[in-house]
């Protein structure tokens, strides 16, 4: 699945899943990590990333700063969502790849899937030198995860 999206496009599609109305909200902390889970599954699959900006370990975990940058005005409050708004992406497999990683990580609250990724060699190496989580640790932790070899916390996409 070669993909051509960026991360914001990505971001807008999570966002335009949550049902407000069942209580199903995205803060920033929650989107960033979503957005971590799909880079390192995708990257797991098909070898080669999802979106092109890179994702640095923070206080909080894993983050897109571009993205954080963008929604940092809500702070821990919810996103809202663009009522009607369609999301940019028109690829059917990438649209039904993040279904899936939001139906497995979307259930989680945002504290939850930080402490998650604090767990996670990718974030904590990354923690370790201040920077970059590399794709290349990504890609290794999460075909471990997918082939069973480590928990990745019910994985299943």
């Amino acid at each position: 699945m070669a993909s051509s999206v960026t991360a914001m496009q990505v971001a807008q599609h999570f966002l335009a899943l949550q049902d407000e109305d069942a209580g199903d909200l995205i803060s920033n902390l929650k989107l960033q990590k979503l957005l971590y889970y799909a880079q390192g599954i995708h990257l797991a699959l098909n070898g080669q990333p999802l979106y092109p900006e890179r994702i640095e370990a923070w206080q909080h975990g894993p983050v897109v700063p571009e993205i954080y940058q963008a929604f940092k005005e809500y702070r821990a409050r919810p996103i809202p969502v663009e009522k009607g708004k369609r999301p940019a992406i028109r690829d059917e497999a990438v649209i039904d790849f993040l279904n899936e990683v939001y139906d497995v990580f979307g259930q989680y609250s945002a504290w939850k899937l930080r402490n998650m990724t604090y767990e996670e060699p990718p974030y904590k190496e990354a923690e370790d030198s201040q920077g970059e989580i590399s794709q290349a640790a990504m890609r290794h932790y999460f075909q471990r995860c997918l082939n069973n070899e480590t928990s990745a916390h019910d994985t299943t996409v």
